[in-house]
């Protein structure tokens, strides 16, 4: 149809230098002009087939159940009020912007003059709209398990620095200060065992406080094992527990 013909050079004029950056290669072209037409070009463009804002919906379903799942697998004795915290700060307005001005998605936008002179091209909520929009293109185009592979390998460098230090969720040190409020000894962990081969070894971790057991938690590395035994103890709250149940628990730690 006449209407597609912009679209179609559109695509064709983005294909090859985006495709790179994203390490996908479309088989249908539409899709990934369609991710990346702002809507406000039809308020300028009457006969425009179509907007990204469709794709961003399915986009957004999408990256959710890739990120939860992983976060799933990868935080294995994460209680659900941790994982729903992580969740929200990889699938946040910002996050997704700062993917999206990674791949330098705004320089590929279509849309409305008004819009690109007001400085849409840079707008956090435009640029984290468009991956979504890409990733749901990617969906349509390749299935799930390439738009999972996608979400997973843009978002790998900050799953490693999750990894290493949660950041504001810091499950140890809210354990140590909520502890040390009580009394000043601090809470202290110990391995149980790890099992599995050398390089890919699950580590089985508990941590103790005046001589009671408060949480366990397993992690691939030590200081991840310490961590979920520190988030399980904040979900347990054993120190809030009677003075009667303080000594079982503390029976239980010499166990």
């Amino acid at each position: 149809m006449i209407k597609y013909a912009e679209a179609n050079r559109h695509a064709a004029e983005i294909m090859n230098p985006l495709e790179e950056r994203l390490g996908y290669k479309f088989r249908n072209g539409l899709l990934l002009a369609e991710a990346l037409t702002h809507p406000s070009i039809s308020l300028e463009r009457k006969d425009y087939p179509f907007d990204n804002q469709r794709l961003e919906f399915l986009g957004d379903a999408v990256i959710q159940i890739v990120i939860t799942e992983h976060l799933y697998r990868l935080f294995l004795e994460f209680p659900e009020g941790l994982l729903t915290k992580l969740r929200a700060r990889l699938v946040s307005r910002s996050a997704l912007r700062v993917l999206a001005a990674h791949l330098e998605l705004g320089k590929y936008l279509m849309m409305g003059r008004g819009e690109e002179s007001s400085g849409g091209r840079e707008r956090s909520s435009t640029l984290a709209d468009a991956f979504e929009s890409v990733v749901g293109a990617i969906y349509l185009d390749g299935g799930f398990d390439a738009a999972r592979n996608f979400v997973l390998r843009e978002t790998r460098d900050e799953f490693e620095r999750m990894i290493d230090d949660p950041e504001e969720l810091n499950p140890k040190g809210t354990l140590q200060e909520t502890l040390q409020s009580i009394q000043p000894m601090a809470p202290g962990y110990e391995v149980m065992e790890a099992t599995g081969p050398a390089h890919s070894k699950t580590f089985a971790c508990r941590v103790l406080w005046n001589g009671a057991e408060l949480g366990r938690g397993e992690g691939l590395s030590k200081k991840q094992a310490q961590v979920a035994a520190a988030a399980d103890a904040l979900e347990r709250r054993a120190w809030e527990r009677p003075a009667t149940n303080h000594r079982h628990l503390a029976a239980a730690g010499r166990s």
